[in-house]
This record gives C-alpha cells, structure tokens and sequence, in this order.
C-alpha cells in the first residue's frame, strides 16, 4: 500500500470528505550515477555556502528573493504555510466544468484520490457517479509543499483522479513561439484533403497504451548489458525522415492508402477486428476496401509442400500481432533498426527472419 503525498478535505457545497493524495505515475527511466571518468569514483552533489566553501545542513536552509544586487528578503518555510493555512489541507471546489471545455494543454500532473477511511466511502462514491454522469471536473484551488495549485478533479473508472493545471498566463502564445505557423487560405487541394482524412480513417483505431513502450530505454539496457559483458556495440541507425516534396503530396497520400490496403488487419484491444488497417470508424463514414480475402486457389504447386504449408501458416499467424508483440518478436531475432519500423515493416522484418530460419533449419 502506497504512502499518500498528502492528506486533507475535500468540499464541494456544504459536503465535506477527508481524503487522501497519492501519485499516479512512475518514471522508468534507466538511473545513472555521476562517476569521474577514467577513477569510477562517485561525484555527488552537495550544499555549500560560497563565501566559506563550507557545506551547509538542509535544516539551515531557508529561502532568498533577491530584490537588490546581493540583498535578499528571507522567507521561512513556515511562513509560506501561514500565508495560506485553509487551503495547505482543503481542497475547496468552487466550480465545475464540462470536461469537453478544458484544452488537454491545461493539464499538468495526474494524482489519485482516495476517502480516508471506510466510513467516507458513501460521500466519496456519490461524489464520483455524479462527475461520471455529468462528464464534469470540479475545479479546485489547495497548496501542497509551499505551492498553490490549479486542480482539476475528475472521476474515471469508479476512481478520482486530481489533476494539477497551468495556470493561464503559464501558457505561452503558439503564433509568437512558433515562426513559421501556417496562416491564411489553405494552399492543399479538396481532393488532398479527402484523400488525407481517408487515411486517417482507415489508421483509426481503439486507444491501447499497452502497444506502445520505450524503446529508447531498452536500447540503453541493451547498451549497458553489452558493455558489462564486453561484446562490441551495434549502433543501429535508422534511415533519415525526409520531409514531403509537396508537388508529389497526392502521389504519397495515395501510395499510404494502398499500403495501408494491402495490410492486415490486427485485432483490437476490445477484441473487434477492425476494418482495413484500423480500428474504430466514423459513423456514417464507408467502410473501405480491403482487396478482399486471400484465396487459396490461386497458389503455386509448390505451395502443397509441407516446408510452404508450415511457412504459410507462421506468415497467416503474424498478420494477427499487434505492433508490440511484432516488435517483441523483432527483439527476440534480435533484428536491426527495429525501433524504427512501422507495423507493417515489423510484419516483414519477422517474417522475412522467420523464413531464414526453417530454411536453416531445414538445412
């Protein structure tokens, strides 16, 4: 059971529910130490008072707002509680808000939360069917660590969810952040255009975080379990991303429609096997095309031998992974520049890899 970060009460209206704060994400980034090169001797960070060069105790430290050339106004870490003392153990929610009206750029940090014991659990139910029926958060101002927050609190799954916001002038202006934001008449075609949203149409699919993971991190695990075994380091580089020429867009928004055709289809995280190579579709929107059914007449006499029959069973079986378990696939036949690959280039990669295989095998 995990330790919350904070405890308190949370109102709305006259209602009044003790609960408590615990975070929801965790970071799995691969952890280094700072060594000194060429000793292995750990460098490590420390608190030092520049005048003495002595290191200073962490309780000795308090905060400076310089307001001169040297000249700071000291605060205490107490006094930043008592400015605000209601709100460092309220979570007060003065308003709700249709979830469909607030930018995903608002949202920072997400926490759980949970009632404070048992005999809060009616209060804290209630609380979250009605936000799951309304499809609203209750914003909500509260401090925490000597910092006043912006929060969001939403149901989601039977559970509550606290998100920490950006405040409003923390949000920078896209048009002076960005110099060359396109503005003005759209300079793309109609047919562009529908050709464009076609295959976003037919790529659409259910939302499964499952399918995707760092590679980057497991390239550098694999960096590091080569160099501690002393085996030479394979830099996989994958070919350079060239931009569009725009003259040829229609040509390459046609020839991703017929790649995308040409696929298969993967089933979903719910089951569906979606239309071409996707998932959910518009309503009201025509299903596409998919060439239709592979037919087994239409095979080669050698087909009927056993090695062909086996291999094109194994290929059949591939066309049903999602991408991740193809890029596990990859992993395991240890094949080259695969974090780069694309589902359907997996699919080809493992396939081809595989064929090499039973040959060997065979052999």
């Amino acid at each position: 059971m995990a330790r919350p970060v904070w405890t308190g009460v949370l109102t709305f209206g006259l209602v009044t529910v003790p609960v408590s704060l615990y975070t929801a994400t965790d970071s799995h980034s691969v952890q280094f130490h700072q060594l000194q090169r060429g000793t292995g001797d750990r460098v490590r960070n420390k608190r030092v008072n520049e005048r003495t060069g002595e290191e200073v105790p962490y309780e000795d430290i308090v905060k400076g707002y310089e307001v001169a050339d040297g000249e700071y106004v000291v605060v205490e870490p107490d006094e930043l509680e008592q400015i605000s003392p209601g709100r460092s153990r309220t979570i007060d929610i003065s308003a709700f808000v249709d979830l469909d009206q607030v930018d995903p750029i608002f949202f920072d940090k997400t926490y759980y939360l949970g009632p404070k014991g048992k005999e809060y659990a009616k209060v804290f139910q209630l609380l979250t069917e009605a936000l799951t029926r309304s499809n609203r958060a209750g914003i909500a101002l509260f401090s925490m660590r000597g910092k006043e927050y912006l929060t969001a609190v939403r149901a989601e799954d039977g559970r509550l969810e606290l998100h920490t916001m950006h405040w409003a002038d923390e949000l920078r202006d896209p048009r002076k952040e960005i110099g060359d934001l396109p503005g003005g008449q759209a300079a793309f075609s109609g047919q562009e255009l529908a050709t464009a949203e076609q295959l976003i149409d037919m790529l659409t699919t259910d939302w499964n975080p499952e399918e995707y993971h760092d590679t980057f991190e497991e390239q550098v695990r694999k960096l590091i379990e080569d160099k501690a075994a002393g085996r030479e380091i394979a830099v996989a580089e994958g070919p350079p991303a060239e931009a569009t020429n725009v003259v040829d867009l229609m040509d390459v928004l046609k020839r991703s429609l017929e790649g995308v055709k040409g696929g298969s289809a993967a089933p979903t995280a719910t089951g569906r096997k979606p239309a071409a190579h996707g998932g959910t579709r518009r309503s009201g929107s025509t299903p596409k095309q998919t060439g239709g059914k592979k037919s087994t007449s239409t095979r080669s006499p050698s087909s009927k031998t056993p090695t062909a029959k086996k291999r094109t069973t194994a290929e059949e079986d591939l066309s049903q992974l999602t991408k991740t378990q193809l890029y596990e696939k990859a992993t395991e036949l240890d094949i080259a520049h695969r974090s780069t690959m694309t589902r359907d280039e997996l699919h080809k990669a493992v396939a081809k890899a595989t064929r090499g295989g039973h040959l060997r095998t065979a052999s």
